[in-house]
């Protein structure tokens, strides 16, 4: 998936930073005319490719991110920015953000076999939309998880966006505020998604 959208999404983890990650091995395009570097694009599939990369990143399929599409789009504000901020409030990627899991999908299983809770309730869906004020903690039984705990000692390599705040010894993360566009380091250009959509 990186190397069709030419750029490193960070689907794997920790292998993304090591030798291992395919994008750097091979920098072109998969398929067996991947290194045919002359292709005419159009605007059309400019726009395709953006959507499809942000729909990677966040590891959503189609139907579910068009009705995140939809619902951004009757949102007040400004169309682009309220998907994104959508999308970044998701609480898989909020346990990513916060380091416990090294990708989405990790984190997305580890929320699905009720490893965390929200404000001391068990909160096992994914798509759940986290609000400024709430705490997110690990269970005490999967405080001991060392899959959890290498992810956790990882962390200060990828940083934590300062719209959230991890407390390391408690186990404990918490939303702060909403995601601000600055914090969104990721090379994503929503207006093309908007446009795409709006035909």
């Amino acid at each position: 998936m990186c190397r069709r959208e030419n750029l490193k999404l960070f689907l794997k983890g920790e292998r993304c930073y090591s030798d291992k990650c395919s994008f750097e091995r091979r920098a072109y395009a998969p398929g067996q005319h991947g290194q045919n570097r002359f292709r005419k694009v159009s605007d059309y599939a400019v726009q395709l490719r953006e959507k499809q990369k942000v729909k990677h990143m966040y590891g959503m399929l189609e139907g579910q991110f068009r009705r995140y599409f939809h619902l951004a789009d009757q949102a007040k504000g400004v169309t682009g920015l309220n998907l994104l901020t959508m999308l970044e409030r998701r609480f898989d990627n909020v346990v990513y953000r916060l380091g416990f899991a090294g990708s989405r999908d990790q984190a997305r299983q580890l929320i699905r076999h009720n490893h965390f809770q929200i404000g001391g309730k068990k909160v096992n869906i994914p798509s759940y939309q986290v609000k400024p004020g709430d705490v997110i903690t690990l269970k005490e039984k999967s405080r001991k998880n060392a899959l959890i705990t290498e992810n956790l000692e990882g962390v200060a390599r990828r940083g934590v966006p300062s719209w959230l705040e991890l407390n390391k010894g408690n186990f404990q993360g918490t939303v702060k505020a909403m995601p601000n566009r600055d914090e969104i380091t990721m090379p994503i250009q929503e207006q093309l998604i908007v446009e795409l959509y709006s035909k």
